[in-house]
């Protein structure tokens, strides 16, 4: 059964529990507070928000959105298809970013792909899924299923402030790779999207500095 966080009360249900399972994790919860539950907009505008926001900072993928969404209401695949991919240039989307987005709007109408049945699918099956699209790499597949569908396995093993707040956290050498980040997080199943979650507060608390791209 796939665990869902579609609210504030699942995610510190979830974290509790994790907590009891996991004794490691009590000195993390106490240092990071209980972490806050982050979502966004399911569907194809959730994923473009992400693909956006791919390799650039908070505020340039903030304001790219910010002209896409005004400029297109609503901003969706239909709206993708149709648009000339010299105007989505201007808009501030890069080559690769416009031949990504207008590949998934095709698949979408084609019916090929739904973003939303993935919500119920193993995260791992899910993940694969999104990544063997081309453009959507681990890390843009793990944010969509964890804030866009509340997926509650979902674990963004090559987001690098959670690399760096398990390094911290559990006493680690060096910060593990996105392979070694598998076996870590085996203990935390299903619940290893609110392990994220958690992380990524650790992980702020300590460096001060905030560690994923949510809010834009």
């Amino acid at each position: 059964m796939t665990i869902h966080l579609e609210s504030q009360s699942d995610l510190e249900e979830a974290v509790r529990t994790l907590v009891k399972r996991d004794p490691r994790l009590k000195s993390v919860l106490e240092i990071a507070g209980m972490p806050a539950l982050r979502r966004r907009e399911p569907g194809f505008a959730g994923l473009a928000h992400i693909v956006c926001g791919q390799q650039l900072s908070t505020a340039s993928a903030a304001a790219i959105w910010g002209r896409l969404s005004a400029a297109f209401d609503p901003f969706d695949h239909e709206a993708v298809r149709r648009a000339r991919t010299d105007r989505l240039g201007r808009l501030g989307l890069s080559a690769a970013k416009i031949k990504t987005l207008k590949h998934l709007a095709r698949e979408i109408i084609a019916e090929r792909l739904n973003l939303d049945v993935l919500a119920e699918e193993d995260a791992d099956a899910a993940h694969h899924t999104l990544v063997s699209l081309p453009g959507i790499g681990p890390w843009t597949a793990d944010l969509y299923l964890l804030f866009c569908l509340g997926h509650g396995d979902a674990w963004p093993a090559g987001d690098l402030a959670v690399q760096e707040g398990l390094r911290m956290g559990l006493g680690l050498k060096a910060r593990p790779t996105e392979k070694q980040m598998a076996p870590l997080a085996e203990p935390w199943r299903p619940l290893r999207g609110a392990a994220a979650h958690l992380w990524w507060s650790y992980y702020r608390a300590v460096k001060k500095r905030e560690g994923v791209l949510a809010g834009n």
